[in-house]
């Protein structure tokens, strides 16, 4: 006679609230502590905020008034924006595809090269792209062409980074079986690795067009071009009713890329 099985007890998980606790209010601390100008923290003037608030709320009801008089205008300097942002994006996808494969490790086992191609690609990315912007005007003028290569690096430097380390922490079996079949790494590359890899690069670059429009807008306000030369103009003029159209404008741009870019990754991924 076999005795009554006993129901499984699954065993309570364990907790660990002290810590948890110690850990919030060590970050509480430090975040409170950033605040205190007398141990070296931010200096948080919110009194700034109530004492200028009329100064504020004034602009505000500008700005919550545009004027779409101002509207076509801005078609040339949102089409020159557009321009930069597509042909950036293009050039940066061209470039990215050998660069992102001499980064990763699966794709290129020589470590000098790989260390030599992530230094540069650091640097890229460690100079912000409004110093690149203000550099460029000085060299080459006002216009596009400093608007163009500074999204050019700034594109390179994302789609390089994000796509080469998607690839390192990636298991790739199919680059062993690659490599087991007497293929050399360049063929691996081109005939396993890409194949596997187009949907994240597909991913980045269109990531990178939305990106460039947002970014371009800034960019002008050194002199790189595009709406942002425009923006900046009419905000020296404290227009803030025509400042509210392009910022509009650009929302509704970078909304519909956005779609558009939602629609071509269903296809291509």
């Amino acid at each position: 006679m076999t005795g009554q099985a006993r129901p499984l007890v699954v065993p309570a998980k364990p907790t660990s609230r002290v810590r948890t606790a110690l850990v919030i209010l060590a970050f509480a601390a430090f975040t409170i502590a950033t605040c205190i100008p007398a141990i070296g923290g931010i200096d948080l003037d919110f009194g700034a905020i109530i004492r200028n608030w009329n100064n504020g709320s004034g602009l505000l009801a500008q700005f919550l008034q545009p004027n779409f008089a101002f509207l076509p205008r801005t078609i040339g300097p949102m089409l020159e924006t557009l321009q930069m942002a597509v042909v950036g994006a293009a050039l940066a996808a061209a470039i990215s595809v050998p660069l992102t494969l001499w980064a990763a490790s699966p794709t290129n086992p020589h470590a000098p090269t790989r260390i030599a191609v992530r230094t540069i690609i650091n640097v890229v990315r460690s100079v912000p792209d409004l110093v690149y912007a203000t550099v460029l005007v000085a060299m080459v003028g006002v216009g596009a062409l400093p608007g163009l290569v500074t999204l050019f690096l700034f594109d390179v430097g994302i789609i390089v980074k994000l796509v080469s380390e998607a690839i390192d922490s990636s298991d790739l079996p199919v680059i062993e079986a690659g490599r087991a079949a007497g293929g050399t790494q360049t063929q691996i590359n081109r005939r396993v690795v890409l194949p596997q890899t187009w949907p994240l690069f597909a991913n980045q670059w269109l990531y990178t067009l939305e990106l460039n429009v947002r970014i371009s807008a800034i960019l002008g306000i050194v002199g790189a071009g595009g709406i942002g030369r425009l923006l900046d103009e009419r905000r020296a003029f404290y227009a803030y009713d025509d400042v509210a159209v392009i910022v509009l404008e650009i929302l509704v741009v970078v909304v519909l890329i956005e779609i558009f870019s939602n629609f071509l990754r269903r296809r291509l991924v």
